[in-house]
C-alpha cells in the first residue's frame, strides 16, 4: 500500500510514493530514540491529541488543515506501531479485499458505519 512523501532536492519538491512499511521505517529513523523514551502511554496520548486537533479541522472545514492534520494522525499512529511492535501492513489487512461482515466490495452492509 503506498502514501505519498515528498523529497525536497534545493527548491525543488518531487512527490514521490512510499509502501507503509517504508512509511513506517522512515518514522522510525527519524524518531525512534525520542519515541522509545517516551513510550507506549506517551505516544498514545500525542496520537489521542492529534486526532482532537484532525476533529477541530473537520469541524470548522479547514481544507488545509485537514491534510495537515491527516498527516500528523498517519504520522503518530506509524510512531504508535513503532513503540508496541506492530507492522501497519499486517494491522490493514482484514481491510484489504472486502467488508469483513459482509464479504462485498463495495460494502452491502445495511445500517452499519
Amino acid at each position: 500500500m503506498s502514501v505519498l512523501d515528498w523529497i525536497v532536492f534545493g527548491e525543488e519538491r518531487i512527490r514521490i510514493t512510499m509502501e507503509l512499511d517504508q512509511l513506517q521505517d522512515h518514522i522510525r529513523r527519524i524518531y525512534g530514540s525520542k519515541d522509545n523514551t517516551r513510550g507506549k502511554d506517551g505516544t498514545f496520548i500525542w496520537l489521542v491529541a492529534e486526532v482532537g486537533e484532525l476533529g477541530e479541522a473537520v469541524r470548522l472545514g479547514r481544507k488545509g488543515g485537514l491534510e495537515e492534520e491527516i498527516g500528523d494522525c498517519l504520522a503518530w499512529l506509524a510512531t504508535l506501531a513503532n513503540v508496541v511492535g506492530v507492522r501497519l501492513e499486517d494491522a490493514i489487512q482484514k481491510y484489504v479485499d472486502v467488508c469483513e461482515s459482509c464479504g462485498q466490495c463495495p460494502c452491502a452492509c445495511e445500517g452499519k458505519p
